[in-house]
């Protein structure tokens, strides 16, 4: 059930992120008036449905739980923590304030992909969710989970080097200035650039946080990779003294007094330093835990 259940975990959250996308960037009279909140039902709608699943799932496994309370509720805490960083960033007015500045559009992406999908993954929410369901709902979606060619699909697209390069071509391909300003003048195409980059982030986040026998090895070098390879681009970004995206530029003036040449940095030191510290952060975490099970095991040898 684990592989079925981690896919839809990712669905699910990523058609939270979908609805988002189907603003567009705002000519400069919209851009006067203050950034608001993004009440559209094909934002709020998937959130509303992921929080009531978790909760009844949540609330059903606690009851039949004599053992592991704490852990359910650690996965409640880290769920309801991801929850919320995705509604930051989709619903609260950092979404409508990245229609006209590329800074807070960055800082909305970043949310998504560094803070609330490692979050989600470490929740593990569709395992708890299942249970929302019907036993024979359960049994037919394990079953699903079960198949051979679903878990070596899974296993496949979750190798720390193939989640990674993923990763690294969705962040290059989507921040090339053609399909950037792409996505900012087509909604649909905006719909299909935050669904690669949320993607993308929970393949990465699984990779990276729940590897594979012997792959925190591996793990551990694609995350330092991975602050390379991003922080590149945010530098690229940080240290252009032209603006990339068209749309952004004809805005003039953004907000804070910032030029759009100005904003463009301030978007690309936000990829380049944060982003480089939450991967070399977790790269530290990963190879602390390989060191302290290698101490476990040479302490119950001797």
């Amino acid at each position: 059930m684990r592989p079925l259940s981690r896919w839809l975990a990712g669905a699910l959250a990523a058609s939270s992120a979908a609805g988002a996308a189907q603003a567009h960037v705002m000519g400069p009279a919209e851009a006067a008036a203050p950034p608001g909140w993004t009440w559209d039902l094909s934002v709020t709608a998937p959130l509303a449905l992921a929080l009531a699943l978790f909760g009844a799932g949540w609330l059903r496994l606690r009851a039949r739980s004599r053992r592991g309370g704490g852990k359910l509720e650690r996965r409640a805490l880290l769920f309801i923590a991801g929850w919320s960083s995705l509604a930051l960033a989709l619903v609260s007015p950092l979404h409508q304030a990245g229609e006209r500045a590329f800074s807070a559009h960055m800082a909305e992406h970043e949310t998504m992909m560094l803070l609330a999908a490692p979050l989600l993954v470490l929740s593990g929410p569709l395992a708890i969710m299942l249970w929302a369901f019907p036993a024979p709902a359960r049994v037919a979606l394990g079953r699903i989970g079960q198949a051979r060619a679903a878990a070596a699909a899974w296993r496949a697209i979750t190798r720390p080097v193939t989640a990674t390069l993923v990763q690294a071509a969705a962040l290059w391909a989507w921040h090339a200035p053609a399909l950037f300003d792409l996505a900012l003048g087509d909604p649909a195409w905006h719909v299909v650039q935050h669904l690669c980059f949320l993607v993308s982030a929970l393949l990465f986040w699984t990779a990276m946080l729940q590897p594979g026998r012997g792959d925190k090895g591996v793990a551990v070098l694609c995350l330092f990779a991975t602050s390379v390879v991003s922080g590149a681009l945010g530098a690229l970004m940080a240290f252009s003294e032209s603006p990339w995206y068209a749309a952004y530029a004809q805005l003039g003036v953004q907000p804070f007094g910032l030029t759009p040449a100005e904003d463009q940095q301030v978007a690309g030191l936000l990829m380049w330093i944060p982003g480089g510290l939450v991967h070399i952060g977790a790269a530290l975490a990963l190879i602390g835990s390989v060191l302290r099970a290698g101490i476990g095991r040479a302490a119950d040898a001797r």
